[in-house]
């Protein structure tokens, strides 16, 4: 046991790492109001405690105490449940940094005897598989088994409780864990890798807490291995086993999988100085934006293997964008900023915290959307479990998503800025207090809802300091005040080089006028329609808004026409806008008409959009990101 219990930083590159800007050291960063501040208060009083019900009620804690004796029964749930487990306890690790709570840390205590009650003599752990397989049957269906991805949540569990909570009792089961994978893989020969990966940037960063050197040997002996189908599967694509990682051109295959190995691989990249590997990364990442993202961020397009489509394969009330997919490209986004202090980093960030992985949890934090498609039809029937047609859910036969949210949102306060042995990188905008590079600045602001963030300096060094804040893409025509001068600044990393003086406020104006993009003219499921944006929000129509006999299936936009603002309290105060429009009239017949035929005129009508996090917070209805042209 440790003594320390601050937030630390969920990736910690080692010293040598060959990276631009640095994660805060614990306790340097702390989100305290705002936006964010409301999303982490819930989470931290409602969903760690519901996930703590669910993973009992889903037989998921009770597996760990059959498999280590303390009960009678048989296992219960899929062959990966260890990982719900994982999760939630990194969450509650994050979470005891972030202040001390007693109920928590005894939670934290009750789950970890379970797990480390169930480990095996030799090291070995996995509930499930220990009681359904016999000891022969280990490693023998990597592909489908999941051993090594529970792994990897179980290591990143480790890290984050002796880091943030001052525990070291899982970074004691993980450890024997780790010295049997390297007599099995490394020195066994074992040939296979994981069929679903994430254990690869655990690795590196269980090396990077502990200075284990078989953990980073362990890490690249997975990612070097892979591309060579070497778990014999017919559909070698679809867990990124199809082509070597250092060839990739583009990801394949089911989504949550391609993307958590793209972040060990930069992971890798980082600690090994490599270049090559993380010049590959940055293309890989830049085409995946442009062919293979929707709007939102998300990422993943087909229901069919939870998988990347073709490119620019982006249907929309058929979309996937799984929430753990969202969470997973925010892994893969913060180590890329992290290696090369590209502030395009931080603005897809920026954009998936908002769009691809809020609108994975309720405003109560407490139910979840495993699918974040972005239509639902009028009449659509709530058929398989994942549909959004259900509304958000407490918990899933297959948990992923929920405690993916909760380690997420637990963890969040470190992702909001970076240093340098100089100065303070600020790339997220939330109310709060973050030191770094000689620098500790309190931040306030209502972003997103307001582009106004004011930024005090608390403490400075006698010399000359750097001080930079992220201008995002879309915020074209920003001011910066300084000393009561005003000054236009372009998007990208803004810095600002001089003497900071202690008591001294800088104001980042970021316009927040609404905007309207379009697609790619080869997304066929968005063309002749766009979709509305206010600062780094998406926007939605939602059927609970819409007054009248209008349907949302129905909306024609002119995105010519004025917008206003009006706020809804019921929704956390969230800034909704009204657009001029029309209703096209409901289809006749079999809606099928001459192309020359004369269109049937529209009705005009005014329709009221939401921020697409905050949809289905009252009821599920008809709902729409993409708004056809009139």
């Amino acid at each position: 046991m440790t003594t320390t219990s601050v937030l630390a930083p969920p990736v910690a590159p080692t010293a040598s790492a060959r990276t631009a800007l640095r994660p805060l050291a614990p306790g340097a960063a702390r989100i305290t109001g705002g936006f964010w501040a409301l999303r982490q208060e819930r989470n931290r009083r409602d969903a760690l405690r519901a996930g703590h019900r669910q993973l009992e009620d889903s037989g998921t804690l009770a597996n760990f105490r059959i498999a280590a004796g303390l009960e009678q029964g048989e296992a219960r749930g899929m062959i990966f449940q260890d990982s719900d487990a994982y999760k939630w306890l990194e969450a509650v690790g994050h979470e005891l940094g972030r202040g001390d709570d007693p109920e928590l840390r005894a939670l934290l205590a009750e789950v970890t005897a379970a797990v480390a009650g169930a480990q095996q003599e030799d090291g070995y752990l996995n509930a499930v598989h220990q009681l359904r397989h016999t000891r022969e049957e280990r490693y023998t269906d990597l592909a489908w088994n999941h051993e090594l991805y529970c792994y990897g949540h179980l290591m990143q569990a480790a890290v984050a409780t002796s880091r943030s909570a001052g525990d070291d009792a899982l970074l004691e089961v993980v450890l024997r864990i780790l010295d049997h994978l390297v007599e099995v893989f490394l020195r066994g020969g074992h040939p296979g890798v994981p069929g679903h990966p994430e254990i690869e940037m655990a690795l590196v960063e269980l090396h990077r807490l502990t200075g284990r050197a078989d953990a980073l040997d362990l890490a690249r002996h997975f990612l070097d291995a892979r591309g060579h189908n070497a778990n014999g599967k017919d559909n070698p694509g679809y867990f990124s086993d199809r082509v070597p990682v250092r060839e990739a051109s583009t990801v394949e295959g089911h989504a949550v999988r391609a993307l958590y190995l793209a972040a060990g691989a930069t992971d890798l990249a980082i600690e090994d100085g490599d270049a090559a590997l993380l010049e590959q990364q940055r293309a890989l990442f830049a085409t995946t934006l442009a062919t293979k993202t929707y709007v939102t961020g998300g990422m993943g397009a087909r229901w069919d293997w939870e998988a990347f489509g073709d490119p620019f394969e982006l249907s929309t009330d058929r979309g996937y964008a799984e929430t753990c997919a969202g969470i997973a490209a925010v892994q893969w986004a913060w180590r890329l900023l992290l290696a090369t202090g590209d502030p395009a980093y931080a603005d897809e960030i920026d954009r998936l915290l908002h769009n691809a992985v809020l609108p994975g949890v309720s405003l109560a934090g407490t139910e979840f959307f495993y699918v974040n498609s972005l239509q639902l039809r009028d009449g659509a029937i709530a058929d398989e479990g994942r549909s959004i047609v259900h509304g958000r859910r407490g918990w899933f036969d297959c948990a992923c998503c929920p405690p993916n949210v909760m380690r997420t949102l637990s963890s969040l306060d470190q992702y909001m800025a970076t240093a340098t042995e100089d100065g303070l990188q600020l790339h997220l905008y939330a109310s709060g207090t973050w030191s770094g590079g000689g620098l500790t600045v309190e931040v306030e602001t209502a972003y997103p809802h307001d582009g106004q963030v004011a930024v005090r300096i608390l403490e400075a060094p006698q010399g000359e300091a750097a001080l930079s804040l992220r201008v995002p893409a879309w915020a074209a025509g920003a001011t910066l005040t300084e000393g009561g001068t005003s000054t236009e600044v372009s998007p990208g990393a803004h810095t600002i080089r001089r003497v900071l003086t202690p008591g001294e406020e800088i104001l980042l104006e970021l316009p927040m006028t609404p905007r309207f993009v379009r697609a790619p003219h080869r997304v066929d499921a968005s063309r002749g329609a766009v979709a509305l944006l206010r600062g780094p929000l998406v926007y939605a129509l939602e059927q609970a808004d819409q007054e009248g006999r209008g349907t949302v299936d129905d909306a024609l936009i002119d995105p010519s026409s004025p917008v206003t603002e009006h706020r809804i309290d019921a929704l956390d105060g969230v800034v909704a806008l009204d657009l001029d429009g029309a209703i096209s009239p409901a289809p006749a017949g079999d809606g099928y008409l001459p192309w020359d035929a004369p269109a049937p005129e529209p009705a005009p009508h005014t329709w009221r959009a939401v921020p697409y996090y905050a949809w289905a917070n009252r009821e599920i209805g008809p709902m729409r990101v993409w708004l056809p042209l009139r």
